[in-house]
């Protein structure tokens, strides 16, 4: 029998819609490092993808990330390849193989990922979902049904994540 009588506390949800060849994503990740740092397992941070068609190699960029989440690395992969849009934009698919390497990630099943399409079915149910809850630019944040749109400025999202993350904390 359990004396406790309060059930472990669920951790809220916040739904980061990326496009990982975004630069305002990038920028977006001191946020979503702090918001880690201050709510550790309270704070379940997802990764969602919205691949921009302005982007060329983002919608293979989201497959790619799918397939370092199955290697164990996905958040590691993400932030990486993050700070590499630019690298990304010139240079292609070539970089996600690189970043995948670099992280000690097995990068010929990456290549491997990418042209058997494995992941694709992921991407293209997160781009859907998106599209149906009226993503229109990343990122853009979900917590607790309500969407918050990043775009290039984060002025005061954290803190209104952080408001939103805290009520629903305290139920």
């Amino acid at each position: 029998m359990n004396d406790s009588t309060t059930a472990p506390v669920s951790p809220v949800v916040l739904e980061a819609w990326f496009d990982l060849q975004c630069p305002d994503c990038f920028a977006a990740l001191d946020d979503v490092r702090a918001l880690r740092e201050t709510y550790g397992d309270r704070l379940d941070v997802q990764l969602r993808h919205f691949p921009l068609a302005k982007h060329k190699h983002a919608y293979a960029a989201a497959q790619a990330a799918e397939e370092a989440f199955e290697q164990g690395k996905g958040w590691p992969y993400a932030e990486a390849l993050l700070a590499r849009t630019a690298e990304l934009g010139d240079r292609g698919e070539p970089v996600l193989l690189e970043v995948a390497a670099e992280l000690g990630l097995d990068a010929e099943e990456f290549d491997t990922a990418l042209i058997d399409g494995r992941h694709l079915l992921i991407v293209d149910a997160d781009e859907a979902e998106g599209k149906a809850i009226k993503v229109t630019g990343t990122p853009t944040y979900v917590i607790g049904g309500e969407r918050l749109d990043g775009g290039q400025s984060q002025d005061g999202l954290r803190q209104r994540i952080e408001e939103i993350a805290d009520r629903l904390l305290q139920g």
